[in-house]
């Protein structure tokens, strides 16, 4: 007599069950009887161990933040992991109350982005030996995307544009930097042009959306991790520089400091408790302060321009010139 196949569950017919139509259930492979290793047991590579800071957005003294390659369906898809080789059950008491910490923490810093409802915090451990833990934002108001099924959703969803995806990831990491650690994730840049070029400039060409790398891409059918950490890529080259059409600095100008690069910045501590928390990285106030006085020049450079106008015979009214 034949087997008779079982039924399909019942929670296929829920509201956040991404699927629809005829569905059957697979065919139960049978138990073998030693499971393989996971990625950083016996023989096989870590590669969370081997991998450096610069592939993640937000280091500490022991834990690190990683992001996905590349921009996925849901506003953040985002990795903690220890710096040690250690897997859940195998922590100390100081490491396992600070994973309590800097669950509570970046779960806070993913919350506080635009558009983001809730943070599901999951961890599987079936596809690396190396602790590590996923933070999936639900978009608000997307109450189909409620429940167990997130995962698949990332895959299913498009993915978001990369200068939002950026720009998330900046903020996140500039958040954990506020209890100390580093941020390595940048924002994007900004095209910055003079009113000319852009009255010149032809209308940009629609690009082509991004192919998104999803969650479950991440981690296969295992549940294992990337096998390299995605990091944050580089921003596209015709972003790396100013457009040349900006106006040349006075050289009489004094030049303005430059704040103190991530890279200066040592001694981190942002894994400790609470009661230990550093004060904020100063790079931030560096940048701030940098634009700032950069505005500033600028503003400062009006006038002059606008006296050597009028003084010139027929020129234009300085009041037409401080009103531009």
């Amino acid at each position: 007599m034949p087997d008779t196949p079982p039924s399909v569950p019942d929670f296929t017919q829920w509201p956040s069950f991404p699927f629809e139509g005829d569905l059957r259930v697979k065919h139960l492979d049978d138990p073998v009887p030693v499971e393989p290793p996971r990625k950083g047991e016996a023989h096989r590579e870590c590669t969370a161990c081997q991998a450096p800071d610069d592939a993640y957005i937000w280091v500490g003294e022991r834990w690190r933040v990683r992001a996905m390659d590349r921009p996925t369906g849901l506003p953040m898809v985002l990795i903690l992991e220890s710096r040690s080789h250690l897997d859940l059950g195998d922590l100390p008491n100081l490491l396992a109350a600070e994973l309590g910490v800097m669950t509570v923490r970046l779960e806070r810093a993913i919350r506080s982005l635009d558009g983001v409802a809730r943070v599901h915090v999951n961890r599987w451990g079936d596809g690396s030996a190396h602790l590590h833990m996923w933070f999936l934002a639900r978009p608000y108001g997307r109450l189909q995307l409620r429940g167990t099924f997130l995962s698949l959703w990332d895959s299913i969803l498009p993915p978001i544009s990369e200068e939002k995806w950026r720009e998330n990831l900046a903020l996140v990491a500039a958040w954990l930097a506020e209890f100390g650690g580093r941020p390595l994730a940048e924002p994007p840049r900004i095209q910055w042009q003079a009113p000319s070029s852009i009255a010149a400039q032809s209308a940009p060409a629609e690009s082509e959306p991004t192919e998104g790398g999803s969650l479950l891409d991440a981690i296969g059918e295992t549940a294992d991790p990337p096998d390299a950490p995605g990091g944050v890529p580089a921003a596209p080259a015709d972003e790396e520089a100013p457009s040349t059409a900006q106006t040349a600095p006075d050289p009489a100008e004094p030049s303005t400091p430059q704040g103190r690069s991530i890279d200066e910045q040592e001694g981190d501590h942002a894994d400790d408790p609470p009661a230990q928390q550093e004060e904020p990285s100063g790079e931030a106030s560096g940048v701030q302060a940098s634009g700032i006085e950069g505005s500033s020049g600028e503003a400062a450079a009006a006038p002059s321009q606008a006296s050597e106008v009028a003084e010139k015979p027929g020129g234009v009214p300085p009041q037409a010139v401080t009103g531009g």
